[in-house]
């Protein structure tokens, strides 16, 4: 079990973003959060086995029609213990 947490920028807001974050996470098995920040990215937290984590980041990296990724900024995170995936902000 991992935890990695990431910055995403671009037009990552008011394209249902977080939606589709949450839907990729439920579809890989994470768990977690997803949030906007008041600077225009969107940051999220997904923890679970390795080969999971990595494809929600992949799926992120799409993203949703009318998103553009510029970048996805990851990082290791402490172990939580969260039971499922949701927006928080």
């Amino acid at each position: 079990m991992i935890a990695r947490r990431a910055v995403l920028s671009g037009r990552v807001q008011g394209v249902g973003f977080r939606f589709f974050a949450e839907r990729a996470a439920r579809e890989a098995g994470v768990a977690g959060w997803v949030r906007n920040r008041p600077d225009g990215t969107v940051e999220t937290l997904a923890q679970g086995d390795p080969a999971s984590v990595a494809r929600y980041f992949e799926r992120l990296r799409t993203g949703p029609a009318g998103s553009r990724v510029m970048s996805l900024l990851e990082e290791e995170a402490a172990l939580q213990s969260y039971d499922s995936f949701e927006i928080t902000g």
